[in-house]
């Protein structure tokens, strides 16, 4: 099978840069569920405790894992749920379109699933003649739109109301320049209705599965799950493996985290709960790995599955906030997905640790405290032990080692640099050749190093007490 085409993440980000408009607004909206976070933490004193539980929980969930699903397939099958699993994306688009097929399904209503469009569901579909409709307001902007979701949870947040207006102009004939969010959410909602009727299988993905009771929990603020999954017959809930936590007592650790950590919300405005399928219906839970068993067998990265797909690691990223989404080349994004897309394949990924600077802000507001800049750190180290740096930051980092284990010549440069930040005239230090001062500015550089401020003030003559 041939290799698929390595992601540059600089190259692709400069595409995104390249508006800076569109970036300042980006930056904003992204800063402003940051800054919500951070009101409804402050407003819940146990918020380090509910973190540490949340972690301890997904731990031990992690460590007896095999047990805890082969209870949920037990406790679900008691309450009429037919479970399926799936090695990977292949066998799980199998599975569900053979579900469908066999009930002769054709239109399908969708509510948001990253998994779904992880193993690229729709196009898989549609291609077999199934129409399906995303019913979450963002997704369904961007499939009108024939682009994947940007964001986790906000999935047209690189688009402004005036883009989305023209989209819903131009797909559902709404009036030409209209750009008021709620004369567009309106509009949406109409074209939706008339979906949700005619739908004959909703699909959903899965927040939380409960191995105690068997249960599955899906989380939304539109109640387009409810929707999807209330009128038509068959439910089809596609879930990752990781999804799982051991009992239903330990669900509300993780509500109380969840929307706090996406939008500052005290918690979603719909936890639908599913035990078992409607009256007279069916609901079918499709268990899926797609390489999550190699990712909990490593000793570095099997804490990135404890992730309950919040957003908050991609809110606060610097990097993330001014580079977009799509600059990432996968389904997950950000700080999180910097590190399960290596996992999946190193080779394809392998620019994204880098796309990282280090500020360990995500690992701050991860709701089940992954230790994300800590594993993108481990990353890198296994990017370089497996060959996979370009020649070019090979060669940096060999001059950087070299100036950095020799006193004399890293004093030497220290002094030209310091000497040139004063006396170069500044085209000659930020110009076409200068990649990185781009987007970038160095801080002023004092006049004296620390070395030599160290030494003066041991050679001043000490004052009596």
């Amino acid at each position: 099978m041939a290799s698929l085409p390595v992601v540059n993440h600089a190259r692709n980000a400069a595409e995104f840069i390249g508006d800076e408009k569109e970036v300042r607004r980006h930056d904003r909206a992204l800063w402003f569920m940051r800054a919500n976070r951070d009101i409804a933490v402050q407003s819940l004193p146990k918020w380090e405790l509910l973190r540490e539980k949340a972690s301890q929980i997904k731990s031990h969930c992690m460590s007896r894992l095999a047990d805890y699903l082969e209870q949920f397939q037990d406790n679900a099958t008691e309450l009429g749920v037919r479970v399926h699993w799936a090695r990977d994306a292949s066998e799980h688009n199998e599975i569900v379109y053979g579900i469908l097929s066999e009930r002769n399904v054709r239109k399908v209503v969708k509510s948001k699933s990253m998994l779904t469009e992880e193993c690229h569901l729709n196009p898989y579909l549609e291609e077999h003649g199934i129409e399906v409709i995303d019913t979450d307001l963002g997704e369904r902007i961007v499939q009108l739109r024939n682009e994947p979701p940007s964001h986790i949870v906000m999935p047209a947040v690189h688009l402004g109301r005036e883009q989305i207006g023209a989209t819903f102009h131009e797909h559902l004939g709404s009036e030409a320049g209209a750009s008021d969010p709620n004369y567009l959410t309106d509009v949406a909602c109409r074209h939706l209705r008339d979906k949700f009727l005619g739908a004959e299988a909703g699909i959903t993905g899965v927040n939380f599965a409960i191995a105690d009771t068997g249960g599955i929990v899906v989380c939304t603020n539109e109640g387009n799950a409810d929707l999807g999954t209330s009128l038509p017959k068959i439910h089809v809930a596609c879930m990752g493996i990781e999804k799982l936590i051991p009992r239903l007592r330990d669900l509300s650790v993780f509500q109380r985290l969840l929307a706090r950590s996406t939008t500052g919300q005290p918690i979603t405005v719909y936890s639908s709960h599913f035990h078992g399928p409607v009256p007279g219906g069916e609901l079918h839970v499709v268990l899926v790995d797609n390489g999550r068993s190699r990712i909990l067998g490593s000793n570095d990265f099997r804490r990135s599955l404890h992730c309950i797909r919040c957003s908050a690691c991609l809110n606060t990223c610097p990097v993330f906030r001014r580079s977009g989404g799509y600059s990432y080349g996968s389904t997950i994004s950000g700080p999180i997905g910097s590190t399960l897309s290596p996992s999946r394949d190193a080779g394809q990924f392998r620019t994204l640790p880098f796309a990282c600077s280090l500020c360990g802000s995500c690992s701050d507001v991860c709701p089940v405290k992954i230790d994300l800049h800590s594993q993108l750190l481990v990353w890198r180290r296994e990017i370089a032990l497996r060959r996979l740096l370009p020649l070019s930051k090979r060669l940096a980092m060999k001059l950087a080692s070299f100036v950095l284990r020799h006193t004399w010549l890293y004093e030497t440069v220290g002094k030209v640099l310091r000497w040139s930040s004063r006396t170069l005239p500044r085209w000659l230090i930020y110009n076409r050749l200068n990649v990185w001062g781009r987007q970038r500015e160095l801080p002023p550089i004092p006049a004296q190093s620390f070395r030599d401020l160290y030494k003066g003030s041991h050679d001043r003559p000490k004052r009596d007490s």
